[in-house]
């Protein structure tokens, strides 16, 4: 009687809870755009005349997915495993082992280790923010400074804050998509050497979104054209 063999491939552990990285200011505009799209399109569908109501019906086949593709949909989630890039039209999914770099300029990115850039649509780059940020990180020195026009009277503390200094943050004011470009790269630099962080890139195409985008594309141009 023979004993059982056993198996050779043990049981994967779970994998660990997300952080998500999204762009409220992208999710705000798509709410308000789609709310439009949809209100405007079906007033076309139920009060139109003609070829209105079939046009307006290809319109929001063709509109709804490209901005929910553009607004809603673009995320990053992170774990101690791997990134997941899920940008409008792919989800490229990196083990932090395959990330050689983040890089932040106009736009933030993420290199592989073969030199393929992607680009991180859900934590977009603002010139504005980063300006606040450098604007109160000035503000947050000259404090430390006792510069006379950051503190109240007689000299009891900041305005604001009386008769006490004003509370330290944990580290130097940032934009908040520098924030996350920060915690990125800490956990790359924690989970990159890992075993469990090795493995191959991959990209996948989002035809949920491509397709409806195409199908309404070829029937509002078909129904334009038609006479």
């Amino acid at each position: 009687m023979s004993t059982p063999r056993p198996s050779s491939s043990a049981p994967q552990a779970p994998e660990s809870p997300d952080r998500v990285y999204r762009s409220p200011s992208g999710i705000a505009a798509g709410v308000l755009l789609l709310a439009v799209i949809a209100w405007l399109g079906i007033d076309a569908i139920v009060v139109g005349h003609g070829r209105t109501p079939w046009l307006a019906l290809a319109a929001l086949i063709l509109l709804v997915p490209a901005v929910t593709a553009f607004t809603l949909r673009p995320a990053v989630l992170a774990n101690d495993h791997r990134l997941r890039v899920r940008n409008p039209l792919r989800v490229i999914t990196l083990p932090w082992g395959q990330i050689e770099m983040f890089r932040s300029g106009y736009t933030n990115e993420v290199f592989d280790r073969a030199g393929t850039k992607y680009q991180l649509w859900a934590v977009p780059v603002s010139l504005r923010a980063r300006k606040r940020a450098a604007n109160k990180q000035a503000r947050m020195e000259a404090a430390k400074r006792g510069d006379g026009k950051s503190r109240g009277m007689f000299g009891l503390g900041p305005v604001g804050v009386p008769g006490g200094p004003e509370a330290e943050p944990d580290g130097p004011a940032r934009a908040e998509g520098d924030k996350i470009m920060d915690e990125l790269k800490e956990l790359l630099d924690a989970r990159g050497p890992a075993a469990t962080s090795q493995g191959e890139v991959t990209v996948r195409w989002a035809y949920e979104v491509i397709a409806p985008v195409v199908v309404g594309a070829v029937l509002l141009a078909v129904l334009s054209a038609v006479a």
